[in-house]
């Protein structure tokens, strides 16, 4: 059984991947699995740092805003483009996978639309509410679109199946054991444990807020935070705290980079975060209430179609980032606190929209392909 697995440029089309490659390998000792991607990208350090084994090849996307440096990026992106058929062929008879499996990113298109052809069996998954334009492209042709929630179909090319799977979820997010944990990291029985964080590298209007509401909690003993600043904004939070007189004290667990996430899930009552695919599917399985910052700064706004899933369910609080202040993010907390019952009420909401095994179901799909 060889699988060939194309993924690239954000976490939320790698990590996904990764989870379904670990899932086979667990089942399927003796499957050879390969990812291809971009040397260049963020999954050049992912993949081989999961275990798998990496074939780059070189595929670039296109910039929509026009400026001087983004039209010679298109230009160079125009000779991949042209370069990608006979690279993407050349890749898949070296492999000779038994089906060919695409989690987003551009390097997907051209891999899964070649092996179409060469009469390789292809599966595509979706992990956004907003399906990206290579969906979209490839929904005509592989032999099977999955998709993370119901709500995707709506903007999906008419008149094929497409399978709900949920996104590929960490089972140690479903066996995390909240008193083992809270007692673990010294959180109090009575006090409200806030998670937040913005991303691998950090958001710099979600932390300009989230000092804010540090400096809010001062002398509040009913509070415990846990916040990741992100590799580029560590040492600049670090400043606004200082600012806004913020002292260190044993209740403000300040980090980089969140490492032991199922943990955190299940200590905390409240996350406060982005609202990427990934996230929210764990938030669902550890039925975590939230307030959810979409980043503006994504393709075709995803994030925002993604927050409103849970939105429109009573499963989250939503606040745009054009609206983000410390004083609203302030608010939005004290009220949300101060209310127990509504704090329960979000995580309860959020958990029924979970897709537990969305790995299983996956595999299952992956499995029907095979010859």
């Amino acid at each position: 059984m060889k699988v060939l697995f194309a993924c690239g440029g954000r976490a939320g089309h790698i990590n996904p991947a990764i989870a379904m490659a670990n899932y086979i390998k667990a089942r399927k000792p003796s499957a050879e699995i390969l990812f291809a991607g971009n040397p260049k990208g963020m999954e050049a350090r992912l993949v081989p740092g999961s275990g798998f084994a990496f074939a780059p090849i070189e595929i670039m996307g296109f910039q929509r805003q026009l400026n001087w440096f983004n039209i010679k990026y298109n230009i160079r992106s125009v000779g991949c483009l042209l370069l990608s058929t006979s690279r993407s062929k050349k890749l898949i008879r070296q492999f000779g996978p038994d089906v060919i499996v695409g989690t987003g990113g551009y390097v997907s298109g051209p891999i899964l639309r070649e092996g179409h052809k060469m009469g390789i069996r292809t599966l595509t998954h979706e992990s956004n509410a907003f399906p990206g334009v290579t969906t979209k492209l490839l929904a005509h042709t592989a032999d099977k679109v999955l998709i993370s929630v119901e709500d995707a179909k709506r903007y999906l090319p008419k008149g094929r199946e497409y399978i709900v799977t949920g996104n590929p979820i960490r089972e140690e997010i479903l066996f995390a054991d909240r008193e083992k944990v809270r007692a673990r990291l010294g959180i109090g029985e009575e006090q409200v444990c806030i998670v937040s964080f913005g991303g691998s590298l950090g958001a710099r209007r979600v932390n300009d807020a989230i000092a804010g509401l540090m400096a809010w909690e001062q002398g509040k003993p009913g509070f415990y935070h846990i916040h990741a600043t992100g590799s580029y904004e560590k040492e600049r939070f670090a400043g606004l705290l200082e600012a806004a007189g913020v002292q260190k004290n044993a209740r403000l667990d300040i980090r980089e980079y969140i490492s032991d996430m199922p943990d955190c899930l299940a200590a905390a009552d409240l996350v406060i975060s982005r609202s990427g695919a990934m996230t929210l599917s764990e938030l669902e399985a550890s039925g975590t209430a939230s307030i959810l910052i979409p980043s503006p700064n994504v393709a075709e706004n995803h994030q925002y179609h993604n927050a409103m899933v849970l939105a429109r369910r009573e499963a989250a609080v939503v606040i745009e980032e054009k609206d983000l202040t410390p004083q609203k993010l302030q608010k939005t907390v004290e009220k949300l606190c101060a209310q127990p019952q509504t704090l329960k009420k979000l995580g309860k909401n959020a958990q029924a929209l979970a897709i537990v095994d969305a790995n299983e179901r996956i595999y299952q799909e992956i499995m029907r392909l095979l010859p």
